[in-house]
């Protein structure tokens, strides 16, 4: 399985008394796989992931693969399974492989800042102990730790580490990632506002935002490119770049969950500590949704 291609970072519908919306979650995966992406990831920052129970981030995981193996089949879903824990990222992973997810995201754990050797050791045991490829999940804005070109060298090396979402928005490191690490090891943006740059040095694809709202558009830029179609694909990232810049207004996923229920996809409910998109970013992030709307 080629990993390749837009995966939604799915937004975790609630309803108004913060319950998981099941049915939204069931609308939403559909709409997704209706929209031509590549694929879905449940339960990654997007997903709320945080505020999930175990119990309730494994019924996500679950439902997600359900619903989008019934819509296609080959669609792909990467389970975000991630934690500052390795043991209990061990057990994230291998539940979502039980419960058929074609892939592992895994975070870079937070908090507890490990070192390099601390990073290369807790991946390499969740990869170890998987059934399922892992994709490494680079982002220190989050989690106050990166894991150097010499880590990302060596984990590349094991057989069941297939690629790297990459979201530190340092080029030079991706580009070192793509010329340091095998062939057969893909490197995915991990923000939509660099999709065609890290296509054009050759990255693979996006674990996507803006697809929550707008799929069948964010899902063809990466295609368009990859079948060599440059001019198209910029084309629509360029109409498209105002709204990934909407959705970063605020801490994601506050802008996304605000834009989905504009759509009415779902309602605007977050779990605290996350709060809804101040009345200020809610008119900017409906300028650019319906600006699109009328470019598209």
């Amino acid at each position: 399985m080629n990993l390749e291609g837009t995966f939604t970072a799915l937004i975790t519908p609630f309803e108004k008394n913060g319950e998981i919306d099941w049915r939204r979650l069931e609308e939403l995966t559909r709409l997704q796989i209706q929209n031509d992406v590549e694929g879905i990831v449940p339960c990654g920052t997007t997903g709320e992931s945080p505020t999930l129970s175990h119990k309730e981030h494994r019924e996500v995981i679950a439902r997600v693969i359900k619903t989008a193996k019934e819509e296609k089949s080959e669609a792909i879903v990467i389970a975000g399974t991630g934690s500052n824990s390795t043991k209990e990222a061990v057990e994230l992973t291998k539940a979502a492989a039980e419960d058929g997810a074609d892939y592992s995201l895994s975070v870079n754990p937070y908090y507890n800042k490990p070192t390099q050797e601390g990073l290369y050791r807790h991946f390499s045991e969740i990869a170890d102990a998987s059934s399922i490829p892992i994709v490494l999940y680079n982002i220190p804005g989050r989690t106050g730790v990166s894991l150097s070109i010499d880590t990302i060298k060596k984990l590349a090396a094991h057989g069941n580490i297939a690629a790297i979402k990459e979201a530190t928005g340092d080029l030079n490191l991706m580009i070192s990632i793509i010329q340091e690490t095998p062939d057969n090891f893909n490197l995915i943006s991990g923000d939509d506002n660099l999709l065609l740059p890290i296509l054009s040095v050759g990255g693979r694809g996006v674990i996507s935002v803006v697809s929550n709202i707008f799929p069948k558009e964010a899902s063809e830029i990466t295609r368009k490119y990859l079948n060599k179609e440059y001019e198209t694909a910029k084309e629509i990232f360029m109409k498209l770049f105002p709204v990934c810049g909407a959705m970063f207004l605020e801490t994601n996923p506050i802008p996304v969950k605000y834009a989905a229920s504009y759509l009415n996809l779902c309602e605007n409910v977050l779990r605290l500590p996350l709060t809804p998109v101040s009345k200020e970013n809610e008119i900017k992030i409906q300028n650019a949704v319906n600006a699109f709307k009328g470019a598209a």
